[in-house]
């Protein structure tokens, strides 16, 4: 029951950052700081997705192929956030 939980969860936290797509039609979410918040909260959104994923594939012993997916997937996501979130940094830093 456990893994199947774990699994949910990270499939669902699959999908979440692709939320962003339709907030980003609106013109309140394109102005700052509403835009900086979204994409802060959406970035330490996927790092936690990739930090859960992970723990559970390992430390939760979820080893099944649709885990693995989510893992690979969650992965990259917080990859990706990181380099957004250094990016941000660096921008502000420099600008």
């Amino acid at each position: 029951m456990k893994n199947k939980i774990l699994t949910a969860i990270s499939t669902i936290m699959l999908f979440v950052p692709w939320t962003i797509l339709p907030l980003r039609t609106f013109d309140w979410a394109l102005e700052s700081p509403v835009a900086e918040i979204m994409v802060y909260s959406y970035a330490a959104f996927m790092i936690f997705s990739g930090i859960f994923s992970i723990l559970s594939y390992t430390k939760g012993k979820v080893k099944s192929k649709l885990m693995q997916v989510c893992v690979v997937i969650n992965s990259i996501y917080a990859v990706g956030a990181i380099v957004i979130i250094g990016m941000n940094i660096v921008t502000r830093i420099g600008g």
